[in-house]
C-alpha cells in the first residue's frame, strides 16, 4: 500500500498561504463530451497556480537558522511565485533565478511579493545550474520545484481536498505533468485511499518526458522540449517524482497545442476564467482520453493548475482553439485559372462560414487558394475533401499541418525562379533581444536567406520560418550550423503546403 506519503502529506502545512480551491462542475465541457467533467480550481490560489502548497509546505520546515540565510530557487514563473509570496510570509529572504526568457508577467508579479530576481541564461536548465553556484556561494538553501518530498507532500493536498469534495465515485483524475510534483504527490495520496479511482498523466506531444521515462523503466533526458506549455516544459523528471509516477500513476496521455487552445476556450465558455496552457493540459487530457477510450456516463477530474497567461498569448489561442476543438478545417485548393473557377469554388463552399482565403495566381494554367472553413466536427473535414474533389479542384487537408498554421497563412507571394537549393525549416527563437543576431551571426555568409516570415504570437520564444539557400555540398556544414546554434528546429522542406504555394 502506498501509505509513505500519507502522513506527509496530511501534516502538510499549505493552508497558510493556499486556500482550499473549490471543485466546481463544467456543465459545457461535460455536455459536449458525454462525461461529467469537474474542475479542480488550482488556478484561484493566491499566486494564480497550485505552487505555492509544495514551496510553503518545504520553506515552513526549515529551521531558524536556515530561514535567517534564506532561500533561493529557480523558475521560470509560478514555482518563483510560490517561494516569493512563502518567504513573505516566514519573513525569509528569497532569491529566485529566473530564464532571461521568462515572461514580464512572471518576472514583476515575483518582484511584487519581494523576490529578488536573478535573469540568467535562456532556458530553465541554465537558471537552475546558476541558482546551484548561489546556493554554495550565499549559504542559501534551494528549494526545488519538483523534486522534494516536501514539495511533493504539500502538491498532494490537492488529491486531500479532492476526495473530501467529492466523496461519491470518482472514474478518474487527470493530472498535468513536467517534473511530476503534482502527479506524485496526487496519486500518492489516491491510491492510498481510493485506489479504484484511475490517475491519469497528461503532457504535450513536445514535452513528454515521464511519460517516456515511465516506458523505459528509467528516467530519460529529452533533447528539446516545446515551449508553448511552459510550465510543464521540463527535459528531465525527478528522482523521487519518477519513482512514485511509475509506482502509482495508471496512464498517460498527449496533447499538442492546438488541443490546449481549445481547451482554454472550453474553461473560458464555462467559468469566464482564462487558464494558461499548462493550467490546461488536465482538461484537453481529460477530452482526448475520452474520445479514445469511448468513455460515457464517467466522472473525471481535471486540476486545472495555473492561470499566468500573458495577455499577448491570447491571439495565437483563439486563432488556434477552432482547429484543436475541430471547429475549422483548413485546405489548400488548386482550381483552374480559367473563368467560372471561383464562382464554382464559392458554389462548393455555400453558406459555410470562412475564416481565412488566401490567393495568388501560381501559373496560366491554375491557381492555388488557401481556405479555412468553420466545421461542427472533425468528420466534416473529410465529407468537405470529397465535396471539392467531386467539384473537380485539387485537394490538401491542411487542418493539422504547422508550417500551414503558423506561417503559411499570413504570408504573401509565391514561388521564385531564384530559389535554387532553398532549405525550408523551422525555428522556435527565445523571445529576447538579441536571437536573430545570434542565428544571423552564426550562419555561414555563403548561404542566402530566401525566404523570412515572422510573427508575433505574445508567446515566450518566436516562431520563424526560414528559407536558406545552401548548396548540397554544404550539407555537412549546414547540419553542424544548425546543432551549434541550439535553436529546436523541424526541416519542411518536403512539406507539401511549402510545394504548392512557395
Amino acid at each position: 500500500m502506498p501509505t509513505e506519503y500519507l502522513k506527509r502529506i496530511l501534516t502538510s502545512r499549505v493552508y497558510d498561504v493556499a486556500i482550499e480551491s473549490a471543485l466546481e462542475a463544467a456543465p459545457g465541457i461535460s455536455s459536449r463530451i458525454n462525461n461529467t467533467v469537474l474542475l479542480k480550481r488550482e488556478d484561484t490560489q493566491p499566486v494564480f497556480s497550485f505552487k505555492l502548497r509544495g514551496a510553503y509546505n518545504k520553506m515552513a520546515k526549515l529551521s531558524s537558522e536556515q530561514l535567517r540565510h534564506g532561500v533561493i530557487a529557480a523558475s521560470a514563473g509560478n514555482h518563483a511565485q510560490g517561494v516569493a509570496l512563502a518567504a513573505r510570509k516566514l519573513g525569509c529572504r528569497a532569491v529566485i533565478v529566473m530564464p532571461v526568457t521568462a515572461p514580464r508577467l512572471k518576472i514583476e508579479a515575483v518582484e511584487r511579493l519581494g523576490g529578488e530576481v536573478v535573469l540568467h541564461g535562456d532556458s530553465f536548465t541554465d537558471a537552475h545550474t546558476h541558482a546551484c553556484e548561489l546556493e554554495r556561494a550565499e549559504s542559501l538553501t534551494f528549494v526545488h520545484p519538483f523534486d522534494d518530498p516536501d514539495v511533493i507532500a504539500g502538491q498532494g493536498t490537492v488529491a486531500m481536498e479532492i476526495l473530501r469534495q467529492h466523496q461519491r465515485h470518482i472514474d478518474a483524475i487527470f493530472v498535468p505533468v513536467g517534473g511530476g510534483g503534482l502527479i506524485a504527490g496526487v496519486a500518492a495520496y489516491v491510491k492510498a485511499l481510493r485506489p479504484d479511482i484511475k490517475v491519469i498523466g497528461v503532457e504535450t506531444e513536445d514535452s513528454s518526458v515521464m511519460a517516456q521515462s515511465v516506458a523505459a523503466g528509467h528516467r530519460v533526458t529529452l533533447d528539446d522540449v516545446g515551449l508553448f506549455s511552459d510550465g510543464t516544459a521540463v527535459k528531465l523528471a525527478g528522482v523521487e517524482t519518477f519513482r512514485l509516477a511509475q509506482q502509482y500513476v495508471d496512464d498517460f496521455i498527449q496533447v499538442d497545442t492546438d488541443a490546449l487552445c481549445a481547451a482554454i476556450k472550453d474553461v473560458f465558455q464555462d467559468t469566464r476564467s482564462v487558464l494558461e496552457p499548462a493550467g490546461a493540459l488536465a482538461v484537453a487530457g481529460a477530452k482526448r482520453y475520452a474520445a479514445q477510450h469511448e468513455w460515457r456516463g464517467k466522472t473525471l477530474v481535471a486540476i486545472t493548475s495555473g492561470a499566468n497567461m500573458n495577455f499577448d498569448r491570447l491571439r495565437f489561442v483563439a486563432e488556434r482553439a477552432d482547429v484543436g476543438e475541430a471547429r475549422e478545417a483548413v485546405f489548400a485548393l488548386t482550381i483552374p485559372e480559367e473563368r467560372g473557377s471561383f464562382l464554382r469554388l464559392c458554389e462548393a463552399i455555400g453558406n459555410r462560414a470562412v475564416t481565412e482565403f488566401n490567393y495568388r495566381i501560381s501559373d496560366a494554367k491554375r491557381a492555388h487558394v488557401f481556405v479555412g472553413l468553420q466545421i461542427k466536427s472533425a468528420s466534416e473535414t473529410e465529407m468537405l475533401a470529397d465535396l471539392f474533389r467531386d467539384r473537380g479542384f485539387g485537394v490538401l487537408d491542411l487542418s493539422s499541418n504547422e508550417l500551414a498554421k503558423t506561417h503559411l497563412r499570413y504570408m504573401v507571394g509565391g514561388k521564385s525562379p531564384l530559389s535554387d537549393h532553398e532549405l525550408l525549416l523551422r525555428f522556435e527563437f527565445p523571445e529576447r533581444p538579441g536571437a536573430l543576431i545570434k542565428f544571423l551571426g552564426a550562419m555561414s555568409p555563403e548561404w542566402n536567406i530566401s525566404l523570412f516570415h515572422y510573427r508575433n504570437q505574445g508567446d515566450d520564444y518566436g516562431r520563424i520560418l526560414v528559407g536558406i539557400q545552401v548548396p548540397p555540398a554544404d550539407t555537412d556544414a549546414f547540419q553542424h550550423f544548425l546543432k551549434e546554434l541550439g535553436y529546436p528546429h523541424w526541416d519542411e522542406s518536403d512539406n507539401p503546403a511549402y510545394s504548392l504555394f512557395l
